[in-house]
C-alpha cells in the first residue's frame, strides 16, 4: 500500500466500497437485460417456427390426407375408416409439434441463468471480502 492509502478515512474507504458495489450491481443489471433480450429473441424464433410448421401443415396435410384416404379406400378399406385412420395419424403429428413448441417456451428457459449466477459468485466474493475483515 502506498501512504496516501494508509491515510484514508473510514468514510472514504467505505464510499470506495459503495461505489464499487454500485458499479457491481449496475454490471450485474446490464447483463441480465442483455440476456433477457437474448433469450426473448430465441422465443421469437420459436414462436415463428411454430407459425411456419401450422402454415406448412395445413397446406402439405391436405393434399397428403387426401391421397392417403384415396389409397387406403382403392386398398379395401372403407372411406370412412380410412379418413379416420388419416386424421388420427395426423392429430399425433400436431401433438408432437405443439409440445415442442410449447417446451421451447417454457419460462424456464427464458430465465437469465448467466446473470443469477454471477451475482450469487459476487455475493459469495463479497460476503468473503467482508468476513476476512
Amino acid at each position: 500500500m502506498t501512504d496516501s492509502n494508509t491515510n484514508r478515512s473510514a468514510g472514504d474507504l467505505v464510499s470506495d466500497a459503495m461505489s464499487n458495489v454500485s458499479s457491481l450491481v449496475r454490471s450485474e443489471v446490464d447483463l441480465a437485460r442483455a440476456e433477457v433480450s437474448e433469450n426473448m429473441n430465441k422465443a421469437g424464433v420459436a414462436v415463428g417456427l411454430i407459425a411456419g410448421a401450422a402454415i406448412i401443415a395445413l397446406v402439405a396435410l391436405n393434399v397428403l390426407a387426401a391421397a392417403l384416404i384415396a389409397a387406403l379406400t382403392e386398398a379395401g378399406i372403407e372411406a370412412g375408416w380410412s379418413a379416420l385412420i388419416v386424421g388420427a395419424l395426423l392429430g399425433v403429428l400436431a401433438y408432437v409439434l405443439i409440445n415442442k413448441g410449447v417446451n421451447d417456451l417454457k419460462l424456464s428457459s427464458l430465465a437469465p441463468t448467466r446473470t443469477a449466477k454471477n451475482v450469487q459468485r459476487d455475493a459469495a466474493a463479497v460476503k468473503e471480502a467482508y468476513n476476512d475483515k
